[in-house]
């Protein structure tokens, strides 16, 4: 009898633990080569993405995005043949993948040195507000090479943002950042926007119960993996030409419909 309520315990607790975390996309980077096409596209430009970056984004070149022993490898290289010296990727998962809450979590190591900028981040699907940052922007990771350590978290907005002295974030120091793998998500829902490094809060930001403006995060996201070169946060202290190429790679991405249990 004993035996039987125990069995009967772990069905019940696997079957709530699915319930709460399952999992509806996700990208484990098994098969070498070129990212997965029917997962991920690529930006691709040299025109400064709004920041006054230096790095041109190439499309589906191993050089600087490619899948190697079960892990994404995104790569910045300087690069003489390019107008502003720097080639880097950008893949996003618009068109093929995007979300409306969730918990989005991607396992990465980050690059370093003054003038990298990754970030893990997500835009919205549909221009429907109007130009940045009017359809909002989360920022789930965020990283500049000359404050090196200092993870950032941050949703912009027509109402937060930086170009007007409202931003709204947080960070956490990750010492070993460009040695060890660290999980970097977001556990987002109708009402706040939880922030988390390695399953630890450190930043929430609340739907205020305003108009868009204020929280226009109740539409579909689409998720955005890069390396920026210098621009005007990732340059603000120059950029360091001794140190390319950087990496950074990735050992998952994973959404769920909400937060698992862990």
């Amino acid at each position: 009898m004993r035996k039987l309520l125990i069995l009967i315990s772990l069905f019940i607790s696997t079957e709530t633990i699915a319930q709460k975390a399952k999992l509806i996309w996700a990208d484990e980077f098994k098969k070498s080569g070129l990212p997965d096409p029917a997962k991920w596209d690529y930006d691709v430009g040299d025109h400064g993405w709004g920041n006054q970056e230096l790095q041109y984004y190439s499309r589906a070149d191993k050089e600087n995005a490619r899948v190697e022993k079960g892990v994404l490898i995104i790569e910045a290289k300087a690069d003489s043949s390019h107008p502003k010296g720097y080639t880097s990727a950008r893949l996003v998962t618009r068109g093929k993948a995007s979300w409306k809450y969730g918990y989005i979590e991607v396992k990465a190591k980050l690059p370093t040195g003054t003038g990298t900028w990754p970030a893990i981040w997500m835009l919205a699907e549909n221009n429907v507000h109007g130009g940045w940052p009017a359809n909002g922007e989360i920022d789930i990771m965020e990283h500049v090479g000359f404050d090196p350590g200092k993870v950032h978290g941050t949703v912009h907005t027509k109402a937060f943002n930086h170009t007007i002295g409202t931003q709204k974030g947080g960070f956490q120091m990750v010492p070993n950042f460009d040695t060890e793998f660290h999980t970097y998500a977001i556990d987002w829902t109708s009402e706040k926007i939880d922030f988390y490094i390695d399953d630890s809060l450190y930043f929430t930001f609340v739907n205020s119960g305003g108009d868009y403006s204020e929280w226009p995060f109740d539409a579909p996201f689409h998720l955005i993996l890069n390396i920026a070169v210098g621009g005007g946060w990732g340059g603000q202290k120059g950029v360091d030409p001794t140190i390319w190429p950087q990496k950074m790679e990735i050992d998952y991405v994973r959404v769920y419909d909400k937060k698992p249990l862990k």
